[in-house]
């Protein structure tokens, strides 16, 4: 088993969903708050929550496992992102910001893949 808190790619996806429900949600129309609002914070808080629970694992197989869950998350709360830029919910600069944060944190979870898998 592993300490998630002393895992980087934790603390990063941590500060992602700190970032996405502090920046991000609040920009949202009430009409969304069943859709895609629901859809953009349950993308965003599993990722982290992936790699929590994969750490309590005791293969590298099955904690890469849910580290794949994680990224297909990462990939999903991508969309989620540019689905709010092109319906105007944020602006440019926070779709920008945001996407690096996402994509910052999809790197470190392909690397530790593929650091697992070798």
């Amino acid at each position: 088993m592993r300490d998630y808190k002393k895992l980087e790619v934790w603390k990063k996806s941590h500060e992602l969903n700190l970032f996405i429900y502090l920046n991000l949600l609040p920009k949202f129309p009430k009409s969304e708050q069943y859709d895609l609002h629901s859809q953009t914070k349950r993308a965003g808080y599993s990722i982290p929550l992936n790699i929590v629970e994969g750490s309590g694992r005791n293969t590298e197989k099955d904690f890469a496992h849910f580290l794949d869950q994680a990224l297909g998350s990462a990939h999903e709360l991508e969309y989620c992102c540019l689905m709010c830029k092109d319906l105007l919910y944020i602006d440019a600069e926070l779709f920008q910001k945001t996407n690096q944060l996402i994509n910052e944190v999809k790197a470190m979870l392909i690397g530790l893949i593929k650091v697992l898998r070798k």
